[in-house]
């Protein structure tokens, strides 16, 4: 049955990353140019999609825990569906901004009632290989939606992202029916999960360790996935004379190394201590940023600085595939087990954040202080590995390293007659 319905939840965030990449990308052009409506209010519209994002999702974690994932993830598409539609029928200003709410609204709760849904049903043997298999089709989505929605727009009528945003609202009606034949079973936690009697999000970050692992996690999403599309683009285009062209290429090559990659890494990653390997994604982005440096202040050549500043983003991409089995099971093996959508909105909202101060703080500093920005920024990377090895003082063993534990407890299993009792007096 959690087969089943594993495949399932992998099919809804294929398809809701597809949707995402289907029109996010083109929103710009259709509310400042095709609706004619002025770029303040396209920049307004993008903002309306984090504000929608950090307001609901303080609430959508007490409402995944109390009527399950599953549910909450219905209303959610029912939400987008209505807000892609509206859009795409909407000419005035209050309507598009309205709809834009509407649709980042269900967009930012999709993911935690998603991972949840990954949660109860997986195991902590299984985890991380289901986490992983979600980022890899996450990507997938978004890069074959954002291909496939920019040729429907390449001439720019109204019409065409009309039939964009129509094309989304029949995703996401498509991926409720296909959630709704999916039953979510509960699986076994890890035992280590401090408990908590309150209920709210606060409680949440009252909880040390997790606190330590939202810290970090902002300083990941701040560094790196706030950089893509805003400091590192400018600083690429003003520093090194990076082509519009040649940033494509980049983005494309972030993309590769995560489909190349995820499953290659995988292993190495779930053989190793969880903070071990956060540790060393920062030393690797922190290499990344090095390569930037060169691109833009370095003195060889253009093609030797193009090539350095592609290898940024697939460096980049190489860190994102060691995380992605690594830091989302850890945040469920954190919470207790009535908290875990709360403790998956947490952090879905830590990095909301961090994604809104990313480009706001990267944005001017790539374009104009560059030496500054590079430094800035490498000094984050470092950060990274140094909070990632406090964090790793204090998990858990069995946190920190479940497949260490797996194995143990097989072992013991394997040796003893007695194995009930062993296997539960391990830590």
């Amino acid at each position: 049955m959690a087969t089943g319905a594993m495949r399932r939840i992998h099919v809804g965030n294929a398809l809701s990353a597809f949707g995402l990449g289907f029109t996010v990308p083109f929103l710009y052009v259709y509310v400042a140019q095709v609706r004619d409506l002025g770029a303040v209010t396209a920049g307004l519209v993008l903002a309306t999609f984090a504000v929608a994002a950090l307001i609901v999702l303080p609430f959508s974690g007490r409402a995944i825990d109390r009527r399950g994932p599953l549910p909450v993830l219905v209303a959610a598409l029912l939400t987008a569906a209505v807000g892609a539609l509206s859009l795409g029928l909407a000419g005035s200003a209050p309507l598009v901004l309205a709809s834009a709410g509407a649709l980042g609204a269900g967009q930012a709760v999709m993911q935690p009632a998603l991972a949840t849904m990954i949660v109860e049903c997986s195991t902590p043997d299984t985890r991380s290989r289901a986490f992983a298999m979600q980022f890899f089709l996450q990507n997938l989505g978004l890069g074959v939606g954002g291909l496939i929605g920019g040729q429907l727009v390449k001439h720019e009528r109204p019409s065409d992202f009309t039939l964009l945003f129509a094309i989304e609202t029949v995703i996401f009606l498509v991926l409720i029916g296909v959630m709704l034949t999916t039953r979510v079973p509960r699986s076994p936690r890890i035992a280590d999960a401090t408990p908590q009697s309150g209920g709210s999000i606060r409680d949440v970050f009252r909880n040390p360790v997790m606190l330590q692992l939202c810290v970090l996690g902002f300083v990941l999403f701040f560094a790196c996935y706030g950089q893509f599309e805003s400091g590192l683009s400018a600083y690429g285009v003003e520093a090194a004379g990076i082509s519009p062209s040649t940033l494509g290429i980049a983005l494309a090559a972030n993309t590769g190394a995560i489909v190349i990659a995820q499953f290659a890494v995988l292993r190495f990653v779930e053989r190793r201590k969880r903070s071990q390997v956060i540790a060393a994604v920062g030393l690797i982005w922190a290499v990344a940023w090095i390569a930037a440096g060169y691109a833009g202040m370095g003195h060889g050549s253009q093609a030797m600085a193009t090539a350095a500043f592609i290898s940024t983003y697939a460096l980049f991409g190489i860190g994102e595939t060691m995380l992605a089995p690594t830091v989302a099971p850890l945040v469920a093996d954190l919470a207790p087990e009535s908290m875990v959508g709360r403790y998956n909105s947490a952090f879905a909202l830590v990095k909301q954040l961090a994604l809104a101060v990313g480009p706001a703080v990267g944005g001017p500093m790539g374009a104009t202080l560059h030496a500054p920005y590079v430094v800035t920024f490498l000094l984050f990377s470092l950060g990274i590995t140094v909070l990632a090895l406090r964090l790793g003082r204090h998990l858990s063993p069995v946190q920190n390293h479940p497949y260490q534990h797996q194995q143990r407890s097989r072992v013991v299993a394997q040796g003893s007659p007695d194995a009930p009792e062993a296997v539960t007096a391990l830590p």
